[in-house]
């Protein structure tokens, strides 16, 4: 009996993702990956790469995409469905195409991916997508099929997860300091040009106004962070930093909670733990960072739970008004902004 038989339409699970540097000298390699195709100056290049030297020059998302692979590898053996799972990156190492050529000498023939980002636009849908049909063509005949597995931003266990992320960042100040804190969500930022052609702010107002709404609280603001193009073109908007600014003469504490990220990469830790942390210091805002799923036990059931409805036809769960997202996407969804 073929694997395909044995447990459905699919015989893998593929986790795709955005991929960082491990050691120093990976940083310039792996961000000439990430700018591939763009005009970006070199001083911007050198700046970024300076980020990672807080770091040592490894990026935290290749461990925490180690991690999540081992807790859905036992999630599945545990539960089911026992499929393998395998993992490839956008722009570094493991490299999607090398992924998928193991997975082809291993005899996988159809495989579901699950991508890194909860939310729909080019960069964090569509463009994965792409990535996914380049790595098949260039493995060629029997590359295995890959489908995605649907946006999750409203799924009933990723507003979970995120509830009990921001209960543990709220435990870091007193039962006095609880009485006085603003919670902040925080996305990255896009131009406004790939904003207009996808739902990525709409989306992530809805998991804020979950999250608000079952912690009994009212809607904390929404900003964004780590907007990376010209200064010229319009992003998303208001900034952390230009809020935080603005927020020291309200005397309040503030939680920050990163809802536009699955994981405690680089631009979370450098943008809220170093940048934004140093800020609060020198404003005196007493400031707590909430962490993202990462392996949470909730996330991965989540993603077991969206393996089931392809694999098995189980429920579709979402909360709020907008449903469970769409399986295809269409022709015309999420397209890249217009280039000059």
């Amino acid at each position: 009996m073929s694997r395909a038989a044995q447990f459905g339409k699919y015989d893998a699970i593929l986790i795709v993702s955005f991929g960082g540097p491990e050691k120093k000298a990976d940083v310039i390699p792996f961000l000439g990956n990430t700018i591939r195709g763009r005009s970006v100056p070199r001083e911007r290049i050198l700046e970024v790469a300076r980020h990672y030297e807080h770091l040592g020059g490894r990026s935290p998302i290749n461990g925490q995409n180690r991690d999540l692979v081992h807790k859905l590898e036992e999630e599945l053996q545990l539960r089911g469905p026992a499929l393998p799972v395998y993992w490839g990156n956008r722009n570094w190492h493991p490299m999607l195409a090398d992924t998928l050529r193991a997975m082809k000498a291993d005899g996988i023939r159809r495989a579901l991916a699950f991508v890194t980002s909860a939310y729909s636009s080019y960069s964090g849908c569509r463009q994965y997508l792409e990535n996914i049909e380049q790595a098949r063509a260039e493995i060629g005949e029997r590359a295995p099929v890959i489908d995605k597995l649907r946006i999750f931003y409203n799924h009933p266990r990723f507003i979970q997860v995120w509830l009990e992320r921001i209960r543990e960042a709220l435990a870091r100040f007193t039962p006095e300091e609880q009485q006085n804190v603003q919670i902040v969500y925080t996305a990255h930022s896009i131009p406004l040009s790939m904003a207009s052609g996808c739902a990525y702010a709409q989306q992530i107002e809805e998991t804020c106004r979950l999250i608000s709404e079952c912690l009994g609280l009212n809607q904390g603001p929404l900003v964004f962070q780590s907007r990376s193009g010209s200064p010229t073109q319009p992003w998303l908007g208001p900034d952390i930093q230009d809020y935080l600014r603005g927020f020291a003469d309200r005397g309040k504490n503030i939680l920050i909670a990163p809802v536009g990220f699955i994981s405690d990469h680089m631009e979370v830790v450098y943008d809220l733990d170093i940048e934004s942390r140093h800020l609060c210091e020198e404003l005196g805002v007493k400031m707590a960072r909430a962490s993202t799923p990462g392996a949470h036990p909730e996330f991965v059931s989540m993603i077991r739970e969206l393996i089931l409805e392809r694999n098995e036809g189980a429920e579709r769960r979402a909360l709020g008004k907008f449903g469970p997202y769409h399986n295809v996407c269409a022709s015309d969804c999420c397209l890249p902004q217009p280039r000059p």
